[in-house]
């Protein structure tokens, strides 16, 4: 196969932003990155990530957050380069990140001044590391919601030897209905009313060793979950019920917590909110910044939101090594699959050839994946499919390089610079 060299095209404006060539002519904007790669000589599997397409998600999350900053979420980018470039720019402040030892090469070594981290850390040998840097306690903020986690950190450096740790109340925003009996939305933080919230903070200030720098709260119910996935009418219209009663009571709840917090500390952030939620987010006046991260590279998950579309910034290549039987191509490798509940819709999707679908016996397997379907009698031996992994920091994990595409003064796609993911300046979190 051969990719079409013809100067990529600009579709109507949607949103006030104009869509690319993924949107107005898939076929050509799939033929085209291959066709890039390709001319590049980089071996499957690779990513690639899409300048354009990049900058249009970018572009459209500003859009989204109404002018409240966005803080980068490391853990579905997983680019170092990216992640940098991205903190630097107007509209965006600082990163959410996802493990300790991660935000303190983050803030050390790319020079990232405030670091949220959206999860608890245990882990002794990291936290005595990070306790001994001043720069990374200057800058990295730790995410607790019991104090059995500050007792802890006092265990492997007393308040007497250390620096203070800047510390994150993380709130429950899960929906919670029947007095608690309901719950819609992740496990994370016991920390949910007022009082639960006042308890902690009150202990956090008295305690020698700790600052009290910020609060966070996710509303993956909202954030996290489609509301216009095809074929399923009545359950988008349930989630979208509850997801506006949702984030109506989150608000109120939200509102009036941090109005008290800010009585007993001196509050330099609220965090809400992901890709999916940015719009309702940004309606609550008690947030001072929102978490995105998947939203920059597009993930298919996201197909099925009816508040936007991102554009499919970061795609991977597989290579067809084997024809097992007629109309059906078998790919190397491809078991890149997201986190979630097991379903259909956490495996990559394939986009390029058009017309493939997975064998049911066997979807994305570890070392090979067979598909099927008309495009299969033409693709050859050494080809490559296109897919679009479902979130996006599963991929990253998976492989060393990501292939810049950018285009020419002719308007073709090339190769213009590979960088390293996490994994390949070797660096393995979680």
């Amino acid at each position: 196969m051969s990719g079409s060299t013809e100067r990529p095209a600009r579709g109507p404006s949607v949103d006030g932003f104009d869509d690319g060539l993924w949107v107005t002519d898939p076929e050509q904007y799939w033929a085209s990155i291959d066709h890039a790669v390709t001319g590049a000589g980089l071996d499957a599997p690779v990513l690639a990530l899409d300048r354009a397409a990049l900058e249009h998600n970018a572009a459209d999350l500003l859009r989204r957050s109404a002018g409240v900053p966005i803080r980068i979420a490391s853990k579905s980018l997983r680019v170092r380069s990216v992640i940098t470039d991205l903190a630097g720019r107007r509209g965006f402040h600082g990163v959410l990140a996802y493990d300790l030892a991660e935000a303190h090469w983050l803030a050390t070594t790319s020079d990232i001044d405030d670091i949220l981290i959206g999860y608890p850390s245990v882990r002794r040998e990291a936290l005595a590391a990070f306790v001994d840097d001043e720069v990374a306690t200057s800058r990295v903020s730790l995410l607790v919601d019991s104090v059995e986690q500050l007792d802890l950190i006092d265990a492997v450096a007393p308040p007497t030897s250390r620096r203070p740790v800047r510390v994150t109340i993380d709130l429950d925003a899960s929906y919670r209905l029947l007095g608690g009996r309901v719950h819609i939305g992740v496990r994370r933080s016991p920390v949910h009313s007022r009082r639960d919230v006042l308890e902690l903070a009150r202990t956090i200030v008295a305690r020698n060793g700790f600052d009290l720098v910020g609060v966070m709260s996710y509303e993956a119910q909202v954030a996290g979950v489609a509301d216009a996935v095809p074929g399923k009418a009545v359950v988008n219209r349930a989630i979208g019920i509850m997801q506006r009663r949702s984030m109506a009571e989150l608000r109120r709840r939200r509102g009036k917590i941090i109005g008290e917090l800010r009585q007993i500390a001196d509050l330099e952030f609220v965090n809400g909110g992901g890709t999916g939620s940015l719009e309702e987010t940004a309606r609550d006046r008690s947030v001072t910044d929102i978490a995105a991260g998947s939203g920059l590279f597009g993930g298919h998950l996201f197909d099925g939101y009816a508040r936007f579309r991102p554009a499919p910034a970061l795609s991977f290549g597989l290579d067809v090594v084997r024809r097992p039987a007629h109309g059906i191509v078998t790919c190397a490798g491809g078991g890149w699959i997201a986190s979630g509940p097991p379903a259909p819709d956490r495996l990559p999707k394939p986009v390029w050839p058009s017309g493939l679908e997975f064998v049911g016996t066997e979807a994305a397997g570890e070392v090979q994946t067979p598909l099927r379907g008309k495009a299969a009698p033409g693709i050859a031996i050494g080809d490559r499919v296109w897919f679009r992994h479902t979130k996006s920091g599963e991929v990253c994990e998976r492989a060393r390089h990501v292939a810049i595409i950018d285009r020419d003064d002719a308007g073709l796609a090339v190769v213009s610079e590979v960088v390293p993911t996490y994994r390949g300046e070797g660096k393995c979190f979680l």
